[in-house]
């Protein structure tokens, strides 16, 4: 088991890097109206400023988490900040709106590398009984930037204009990266020797790609042809690994493991009931109630914020109590929250919202340490990069499911036009269907939390 030094080190670094890619993330979802007016954009052309990244991302995940295994966690995490920080750079500089797409694309590469390693890397220095605790933490960071990101996205929105969002993140990023070379010594590669699946990778990466890109094209043709074509890839993606004797994902944790397919199911289910909600209420309260940029990230920070105060709570909680009660009751709650925002309309208070807010991110907290806690502690050590991939992923392509439902909403609904007053009450009436769908996802996650069984961990 790993000391004390290393475990605080690992802990201070992969939390760093959990604050990171979620502030940005936060803070671009508060400045996209800005974005919008500059580039003359639609709604709907806006979403794949947040897809582009979370589709690139999710591609790449699953695959860096087992390269990360074979080759190094430490190594893996490093390039990916590095990757990160020019992606910043060149978002900063984008001259159009699928030249920002473009770079946010880039910008998901590098994350995914530190998706697939950070978790990874605190699992194999913390030992089953103090886990929890220490994911939970990392998780709190998540939900720091989440609450940070709105607030200062919005003042630098406002004050220095949206391209200031991305250069201010660069100076967070070369702290990273100094710090995992100088705190963490050696490498973590329990499974070194072992070959990587090329194949296989692709194979996946191009049937995820087909299905998220077509679910964006839904109703036309050209999306059911993309969906089609990505779920035979998915298929194709798993009769291969049952082939190959080192496989990117052995296809038998999820028959054999119930604890970890339940898990992942749930976060699933979980990610694509919530992630469009703040994208939807960015642009409500400020073309609908009239808020400013800053003003819309104060409404905004009180879901992340609760988050982040009571994650590591929940953590340690989920080292005393089985995992899958605490999060079960935490999805439970942020149903209740999406039943009431399907009441939102033109005159609702803000009170009102910001209730809502709060119950989600109660929520939200008692869910994700303690279901990140049983993934984890559900599959051996050689695994773990893998693992953290595969949870990753489930929350990306949760994601990117949310806002492809917004999406195909905004479409059904009000059509592709961009959220004028004219159009306040076409945007407003897609709340109902839109959060109706959120509710009903989430209580589907409440099954899969309950149907996981109990975890068993290792010594």
């Amino acid at each position: 088991m790993a000391d004390s030094g290393l475990k605080r080190s690992a802990l201070i670094v992969a939390s760093v890097a959990a604050f990171l890619t979620p502030f940005m993330v936060s803070s671009i979802v508060i400045a996209l109206p800005t974005i919008g007016q500059e580039f003359h954009s639609d709604a709907v052309s806006l979403g794949w400023v947040t897809l582009a990244y979370s589709l690139a991302a999710a591609m790449f995940l699953m695959p860096l988490g087992r390269f990360a295994d074979i080759h190094g966690r430490r190594k893996v995490f490093i390039w990916g900040v590095a990757v990160y920080a020019v992606s910043t750079i060149l978002s900063a500089m984008a001259t159009s709106l699928p030249m920002l797409i473009a770079c946010r694309a880039i910008e998901g590469f590098g994350a995914s590398m530190l998706f697939g390693t950070g978790t990874a890397i605190l699992t194999s220095v913390y030992g089953p009984a103090e886990r929890g605790r220490a994911l939970g933490i990392n998780v709190a960071a998540v939900y720091l930037g989440l609450s940070f990101g709105p607030l200062v996205g919005g003042f630098i929105t406002q004050a220095l204009g949206w391209r200031a969002i991305f250069l201010a993140t660069l100076p967070l990023a070369l702290l990273i990266i100094a710090l995992a070379a100088w705190k963490l010594p050696g490498e973590w590669a329990e499974a070194r020797g072992e070959r990587f699946d090329w194949v296989g990778s692709l194979i996946y990466g191009a049937a995820l790609v087909a299905v998220m890109y077509g679910f964006t094209r839904l109703p036309g043709v050209a999306g059911f042809a993309l969906l089609a074509a990505g779920v035979a890839g998915l298929a194709a993606f798993a009769a291969w690994e049952g082939r190959q004797a080192s496989p990117v994902l052995d296809i038998r944790l999820f028959r054999e493991n119930t604890v970890f397919a339940f898990s992942n199911l749930a976060a699933l289910f979980n990610y694509s009931a919530t992630n469009a909600v703040s994208f939807f209420l960015s642009l409500y309260l400020q073309y609908i109630k009239g808020l400013s940029p800053q003003w819309a990230g104060l409404v905004l920070v009180a879901q992340p914020a609760i988050q982040a105060i009571f994650s590591p709570l929940a953590g340690q909680l989920s080292d005393r109590i089985e995992p899958r009660l605490v999060a079960s009751a935490g999805m439970a709650l942020v149903v209740v929250g999406l039943v009431l925002l399907t009441f939102l309309g033109g005159g609702t208070p803000l009170a009102f919202v910001i209730a809502a807010l709060v119950l989600l991110g109660l929520g939200f907290a008692l869910f994700s340490s303690p279901n990140t806690n049983a993934v984890m502690s559900s599959v051996d050590r050689r695994r773990y990069g893998v693992a953290s991939g595969m949870l990753g992923t489930m929350r990306l392509t949760g994601q990117m499911l949310s806002m492809g439902i917004a999406m195909l909403v905004f479409t059904l609904v009000m059509g592709r036009v961009a959220v004028t007053p004219e159009y306040a009450g076409p945007f407003v009436a897609t709340a109902r269907p839109l959060f109706a769908v959120f509710a009903v996802l989430c209580t589907l996650g409440i099954l899969a939390s309950l149907a996981r069984g109990k975890v068993t961990r290792e010594a």
